[in-house]
């Protein structure tokens, strides 16, 4: 059986790893969210497409030229933890 102080080390390193994972995600998106909304304020233009679609495409890139970084983070994750719980009983 799985001792709390496990259980709970464990699940601090999970969370853990998926802030260091979603981090380029959500710091692109904050970026580009506040450039679009200077522009916004400069220009008044209001429009509110303007705002959704340079996030989305910023976002998109950014999760596609970090996959492999998630990928691995993700696989370090359960290759040192997650793995040797299950087979350590």
């Amino acid at each position: 059986m799985m001792d709390e102080i496990i259980f709970f080390d464990t699940l601090r390193e999970g969370l853990w790893n998926a802030v260091i994972m979603a981090m380029p995600i959500l710091t692109v998106a904050l970026v580009a969210g506040l450039t679009v909304g200077l522009f916004q304020a400069l220009t008044s233009i209001q429009e509110m497409t303007l705002t959704f679609v340079p996030k989305l495409a910023a976002i998109l890139a950014v999760f596609w030229g970090s996959m492999s970084f998630m990928t691995g983070t993700l696989v370090s994750f359960f290759q040192g933890t997650i793995v040797p719980l299950i087979i350590g009983g």
